[in-house]
């Protein structure tokens, strides 16, 4: 993998609303190989801080989700 894939990986892992499979469908890449890569090019400190963030997160994985797949727009809009 190129430096410009290894970046598009970490900020689509970053992101709150790009799931794994969105990772694995464009690059191969399941979510442990992806831990496994955050580990690798991260700091320490980040990498924790991201695996606080996304441990749990129902918008990382499919399944988890109550919405399909879109932009979020507030009722209150018209």
């Amino acid at each position: 993998m190129n430096k410009s894939d290894i970046s598009r990986i970490i900020e689509m892992a970053w992101e709150d609303r790009t799931p794994f499979d969105a990772i694995y469908d464009a690059y191969g890449l399941s979510e442990k190989e992806v831990k496994g890569l955050m580990k690798a090019q991260l700091k320490l400190s980040s990498y924790k801080l991201w695996r606080k963030r996304v441990t749990g997160r129902k918008t990382k994985h499919i399944t988890k989700r109550n919405f399909t797949f879109g932009r979020h727009k507030s009722p209150n809009k018209r």
